[in-house]
């Protein structure tokens, strides 16, 4: 027989950061697809889909996307 409770706000998001590193140790171990819809179903419990395309359309107007497959070697900063 299992013992539950219902999880406090702050109980329930540390919950949920825990069960998302487990969950991205599995996928970097594994390379399963299923993983990530693993990864997915804990980052929708933190945040809805629509806010996180919101968010992620965004960032990738300011900051640009991944699609290019463009990896940044390094960044020349000049000191003032």
């Amino acid at each position: 027989m299992a013992i539950t409770h219902v999880a406090s706000d702050s109980e329930y998001l540390l919950k949920l950061k825990e069960k998302l590193t487990e969950e991205v140790k599995e996928y970097l171990g594994s390379g399963q697809e299923e993983e990530l819809a693993d990864i997915l179903e804990v980052i929708y419990a933190l945040s809805t889909p629509a806010k996180l395309e919101m968010l992620r359309k965004k960032k990738a107007e300011e900051k640009g996307a991944f699609k290019d497959k463009i990896i940044l070697d390094e960044t020349n900063r000049s000191s003032s």
